[in-house]
């Protein structure tokens, strides 16, 4: 499928569109069942799984075994079937907003801290906030109606039985926390998280327990014809290379880039060598550095989309560099580069994660709101009937005693947070006052400090009296949209007779498919039998090619809200029929649930070359401006390091309580 609105009507319905399965379309982390258009049915066509009468997919969320209507609302899932309220970020833009609110009403409550934003951040800082002063009272403040964040999550659960719920909003998994800052680090051991290396099946490829290895579909949106080439961990690429539907020509130009790359820059020194390759994309590098053929551009196009939002024509070569394995951004070995060290030129996020091992990782199978909520459970009594992370997963959570009076930390979800100032000039102020909507009113507390952990780009639409150049340097950060899919697969026995656990499209409207690994944690375990049910996560790069990404991901971001739910899942099901489909799997039978996670406003803008080579690595960051204090209000955002990652948000959590503590 080369265009998401593309939709094929009788392919729809071999695909399964018209199936009744639970569905959920989320924005923002807010359901919006509404959202999922009906698609014909041709009939009451009954079969197995019912598969459908005269309704077909109706717009709202399906319940299980083909019962129309909203699912029960779970304790541990709550956007189950829901529809939520949803963000003000955009409504505060619109000058009419403030005028039809009205005169705001005091609560006449009075914290030691109000938290703006119940996500990695927020948390962090209230939990912070409490280790260094046990007596403080705290309130957080979101407008969502659960705690999470960007890892926020929903969705069925597997098996359609207990436990946690089998998708994921934004982030899934602490990504090798070995490498994470030292604030995150402190953090994960405090709530004794630790991470696990993956195990490795040693079974022959003819067992069923046989190794499952990384894929790259050759699609037939980018190539002539459509094919699977499995990457085996030590495999030579000479025989891989020769299974890839691409021209002759750019055959050999891959061999080459793979087995005998030659020093492109001769004569330069490393650091000279480095210097160049943060002057050009990896796209540049391979086109106007290599000369190679525009097949193999084809070919790398999505090589960083899962990770990074977007494709290698906007990714710094020195960061494919710094990525390059046996199978990823080829091209470097012949510069003689030193790899036993980063480049000062490498983003942040590489030069944090150099060295360290990719498969380290702590996975939860609701994602990293499993990290919140298990903060929440040691501050707030009640919440939760777990307060360990081996426990969290499996726990059972109260809600309503998350703004019990009486509790030192208070959490006020659907909430939406409209103003924040100081009570006084900022240099002075000992005090700030927050509002916040409340049903059709707003309404305000006091607090003697405030944490904004929210995005930086809604701040100065809530702060009135920021400087000119600290409301110019928020503006400038511009998130990266992001896409995940989450799919319930009646079995995941395709995926072991083909010898796969994860799959790159190089082309197709979804970027990356993979099955998610086995986790067992406190009484939670997902088996992994070929007949077990299989969860599988998708994603899509969105950022607009051809741009820089802040420009990509603008343009991205209106494409990903105007497209319908119905072309999403139709690419889904069509995308994973053609993975899947040579070892018997059936999308219209196979799939069980699909979850889908949009945020418009997604990975934090990472400082990376060539783009921001005018301050970075040398020079005075946007975000450095961005984060200053500004009377009793800090702000503690990953927008505010910036870098998309967990430990990112911890560390500047730990930052502004720092700040205001003193």
């Amino acid at each position: 499928m080369t265009d998401p609105h593309e939709i094929n009507p009788s392919k729809a319905l071999e695909l399964g569109m018209d199936r009744h399965i639970p569905r959920q379309d989320c924005f923002d982390g807010v359901v919006v069942p509404d959202r999922i258009a009906a698609f014909p049915s041709s009939g009451d066509r009954g079969g197995e799984g019912n598969r459908g009468g005269g309704g077909g997919v109706l717009a709202r969320v399906h319940g299980p075994d083909g019962v129309d209507g909203p699912r029960p609302l779970s304790p541990a899932d709550p956007c189950d079937g829901t529809t939520r309220p949803p963000s003000l970020s955009h409504v505060l833009r619109d000058p009419r907003f403030r005028p039809s609110a009205g005169t705001s009403e005091p609560t006449g409550e009075h914290y030691d801290l109000v938290v703006v934003g119940a996500g990695v951040s927020g948390v962090s800082a209230a939990y912070r906030w409490l280790d260094r002063a046990p007596a403080a009272r705290i309130l957080i403040l979101d407008d969502h109606d659960d705690v999470g964040g960007h890892a926020l999550h929903g969705g069925p659960r597997p098996g359609g039985g207990k436990g946690p719920a089998g998708a994921y909003g934004g982030v899934r998994s602490a990504e090798r926390p070995p490498a994470w800052t030292p604030e995150g680090r402190e953090l994960l051991g405090r709530l004794d998280i630790r991470a696990r290396r993956p195990g490795r099946h040693a079974a022959p490829a003819s067992s069923p327990d046989a190794p499952m290895h990384d894929a790259v579909f050759c699609d037939r949106e980018t190539f002539p014809s459509e094919r699977l080439v499995v990457l085996a961990p030590g495999e030579r690429a000479g025989r891989w290379i020769t299974e890839l539907p691409v021209a002759a020509q750019a055959r050999g130009d891959l061999l080459m880039l793979y087995l005998d790359p030659p020093d492109w820059f001769p004569g330069l020194s490393a650091e000279e060598k480095q210097e160049r390759l943060a002057r050009m994309t990896y796209a540049g590098f391979l086109r106007d550095v290599c000369g190679v053929h525009p097949d193999v551009l084809t070919f790398v196009a999505t090589m960083p989309g899962e990770r990074w939002g977007y494709g290698s024509d906007a990714l710094g070569a020195i960061d494919a560099w710094g990525d390059a394995d046996e199978y990823r951004y080829p091209g470097f070995a012949g510069l003689g580069l030193d790899r036993s060290a980063p480049s000062r030129y490498n983003s942040p996020t590489m030069i944090k994660e150099w060295g360290t091992e990719r498969p380290r990782s702590c996975h939860f199978p609701g994602g990293n709101q499993a990290i919140i909520r298990t903060m929440l459970a040691r501050m707030v009594p009640g919440f939760a009937t777990a307060t360990g992370a081996e426990g969290i997963t499996t726990a059972t959570f109260d809600h309503t005693a998350l703004d019990r009076p009486g509790n030192r930390v208070r959490v006020r979800l659907s909430s939406p947070v409209v103003s924040a100032a100081n009570d006084g000039p900022a240099g002075t102020a000992a005090s700030a006052t927050v509002g916040y909507v409340d049903g059709p009113r707003v309404r305000t507390v006091r607090a003697h400090n405030v944490i904004m952990a929210c995005w930086n780009s809604v701040i100065p639409h809530l702060v009135g009296d920021l400087p000119p150049a600290q409301r110019a340097a928020l503006h400038r950060a511009v998130k990266v949209p992001l896409l995940r899919a989450t799919v319930r697969l009646r079995h995941r026995r395709p995926w072991k007779e083909l010898g796969i656990g994860h799959a790159r499209f190089t082309g197709a409207y979804w970027c990356a498919a993979g099955l998610a690994p086995p986790v067992r944690t406190g009484g939670h375990r997902l088996a992994d039998g070929p007949d077990d049910p299989a969860t599988v996560h998708m994603a899509a790069a969105l950022v607009t090619p051809g741009v820089s990404p802040a420009r990509g991901s603008v343009s991205g971001r209106y494409a990903l809200m105007g497209t319908p739910y119905r072309y999403l899942e139709y690419g889904i099901r069509d995308q994973l029929a053609r993975l899947l489909g040579p070892a018997g799997f059936d999308p219209a039978r196979d799939i069980q649930a699909i979850t889908v996670n949009r945020w418009g406003q997604g990975y934090a803008p990472e400082y990376a070359t060539p783009w921001d080579l005018a301050f970075y690595p040398d020079g005075h960051p946007p975000a450095a401006t961005a984060r200053r204090t500004h009377g009793r209000i800090a702000i503690a955002n990953s927008d505010s390091v910036p870098t998309a990652r967990a430990d990112a948000a911890i560390t500047a959590a730990y930052r502004a309580v720092a700040e205001l503590q003193g």
